[in-house]
């Protein structure tokens, strides 16, 4: 394929047939993708797979690969003028631990199994792009920096990515982060948001005809209860999302210990830390009456942010994927690049294809939309290299 392009019309008239070429690359993606798929990943515990998309990035003849002292996987695709450099993104770690069966089923249409999704398919694009380029015949002008992030999710809080960028010397004109799922996605904002664990403590030694009236579930209940009193404003957009809950042992033991796992989301970085401080007076007062102990941890936080969507990263990524016949699915991410928007490094999150079951052992992702998803990225790939991204002077 010929990649001196002169304008993004001359990418959108490639698009139609290269789906179909793509296809010429299953049987690697999909042994990339089942490789990956099988070692366990969790969070903080990703260097097995990290050595793996490594070791597939050197039989695929790359010989710039590296670790950082996080743990993050770096390979460089050389381009033709060593100053310039495009970075590409993908998360190495899942929610699944080790305890978990990650054997993989291929189906005719579809891969099952825990983190196909997200985000074993995204790593599995980063160890092939190398032989979808050459397969193609395309050299980018610039470099390309292809990053198997780590300890992004949860607790990790994008530390990964953080330790990249605070000691990577590279300057990169934008960047794009991948996602197993889903195909139309396109983020390029951020909410601010944090992550909250609450911990819930009854001291054992409580009269047992008492544990009606305090039982850490019940504590814990009427802090959930005022939370929810809490006005959130229609605009800013804000939310407080209650996502787990835990506690007790049996039916008929006093519950000691419950803890809850939240979200609150906003446009306003100012709302986020007010709900910061009224949950913590929350707590506080909650404490004495119900004879009981609470803890309160930020686990994970983000600042709002974000390109416009007239930045002309996002306008050719609606191009391309309209040319594709994509939806696209416009939604702010907490994800890594919120970390990389927050920088000033203009950067979206795509998808590469339809998914179901998400953060299920029977996760499921379809094969066909995958060569769609890999059309798109490659468009935007050349685009950003043709200097079509760029916000005007």
């Amino acid at each position: 394929m010929e990649t001196k392009i002169g304008s993004i019309d001359e990418i959108l008239e490639l698009l139609p047939t290269l789906p179909d070429k793509l296809t010429g690359i299953q049987e690697t993606l999909l042994a990339n993708l089942i490789m990956l798929s099988e070692i366990p990943s969790p969070t903080f515990e990703e260097e097995a797979r990290v050595k793996l998309l490594l070791q597939r990035m050197l039989e695929s003849e790359l010989d710039k690969i590296s670790t950082d002292e996080a743990g993050n996987g770096v390979g460089i695709i050389p381009g033709k003028d060593p100053s310039r450099n495009i970075l590409l993104v993908a998360h190495a770690d899942s929610v699944y631990s080790e305890k978990v069966d990650h054997a993989i089923s291929v189906l005719a249409e579809e891969i099952v199994g825990p983190g196909v999704a997200d985000n074993s398919l995204g790593m599995a694009v980063l160890a092939t792009l190398p032989n979808i380029l050459k397969m193609l015949g395309i050299q980018l002008n610039a470099n390309l920096v292809l990053l198997s992030s780590t300890k992004g999710l949860g607790r990790g809080n994008l530390d990964g990515l953080r330790f990249f960028m605070d000691n990577n010397k590279i300057p990169f004109e934008a960047g794009i982060c991948i996602e197993g799922e889903k195909l139309g996605r396109l983020s390029y904002t951020a909410e601010g948001m944090f992550r909250g664990y609450i911990t819930c403590r009854i001291p054992e030694e409580l009269d047992w005809q008492r544990a009606g009236q305090n039982s850490a579930i019940i504590a814990l209940n009427e802090v959930i209860n005022r939370i929810l009193e809490i006005p959130i404003p229609k605009r800013p957009r804000t939310s407080i999302v209650l996502g787990a809950i835990r506690g007790g042992k049996s039916y008929n033991v006093m519950a000691t210990h419950s803890s809850l796992r939240f979200e609150v989301r906003s446009q306003d970085a100012g709302m986020v830390q007010t709900i910061r401080e009224r949950i913590e007076d929350i707590i506080a007062d909650a404490s004495s009456p119900n004879n009981a102990e609470f803890d309160f941890q930020i686990v994970s936080s983000r600042e709002p942010g974000g390109i416009d969507i007239s930045h002309p990263l996002v306008k050719n990524c609606r191009l391309v994927m309209e040319k594709l016949g994509v939806q696209p699915t416009i939604r702010p991410s907490m994800s890594e690049v919120s970390e990389l928007i927050a920088r000033g490094l203009p950067a979206v999150t795509l998808g590469i294809t339809e998914a179901s079951n998400l953060h299920d052992l029977n996760e499921t992702i379809r094969i066909k939309p995958i060569y769609t998803g890999l059309a798109q990225l490659l468009a935007m790939l050349l685009a950003i290299d043709g200097g079509f991204c760029n916000e005007p002077e």
